[in-house]
């Protein structure tokens, strides 16, 4: 979003953009990768001080080599020491055309969506905030489906079932993958002797 609007539900509680915002997974694509260098590159310049001393991870399923995903750059950013520049971000993700999403239905972190209608064509990034406590899951699922093609598949075809069951309802197509993710964390942690 352009304007650095806040996101926020409609009145009746829905998204007034969701028929324009709909879930559409695509096929692999081997530009996400460079797409996100490019993007942590402008987030850094951005956060300038602050961006030397984050971290910024590639997540979400176009971190994953071969996985069909919503083209939609998932990213990452783990500040140090688990401080949260709020007023930096705040100020440097605007002008890059994020909106802080205030209705984000996880409090746990900052959320930022660049690119969601009615303010763009279409999200084309995502940027999540969290403490390395609670971004150590994200990258342990995003790391368990890089190094098991098998589970990787298994992801794709229940997204892509759930895209087909909820187009317009992020909210429960997400929710549809909660099952999954933590059992592969499950596994992880087996594998780890956990």
């Amino acid at each position: 979003m352009t304007d650095g609007a806040p996101v926020t539900r409609a009145a009746d509680g829905g998204w007034s953009n969701a028929d324009a915002d709909r879930v559409v997974i695509a096929a692999p694509d081997p530009a996400w990768p460079a797409r996100f260098a490019e993007e942590a590159d402008a987030l850094r310049r951005a956060l300038g001080a602050a961006g030397e001393r984050i971290v910024i991870e590639h997540v979400g399923s176009t971190a994953v080599p071969g996985l069909a995903a919503k083209p939609i750059i998932d990213i990452l950013l783990v500040p140090p020491d688990g401080a949260w520049p709020a007023e930096a971000l705040a100020a440097a993700l605007p002008p890059l055309g994020y909106a802080h999403w205030a209705d984000d239905p996880d409090p746990a972190h900052m959320f930022f969506v660049k690119g969601m209608p009615p303010h763009g064509a279409g999200r084309t990034h995502h940027v999540h905030v969290r403490p390395a406590g609670q971004a150590a899951p994200v990258l342990a699922f995003r790391n368990q489906l890089r190094a098991n093609p098998a589970l990787a598949a298994a992801y794709m075809v229940l997204k892509r079932e759930l895209a087909r069951r909820h187009p317009t309802d992020r909210e429960a197509y997400t929710r549809g993958k909660d099952a999954f993710v933590a059992a592969v964390l499950r596994l992880g942690e087996a594998d780890a002797g956990g």
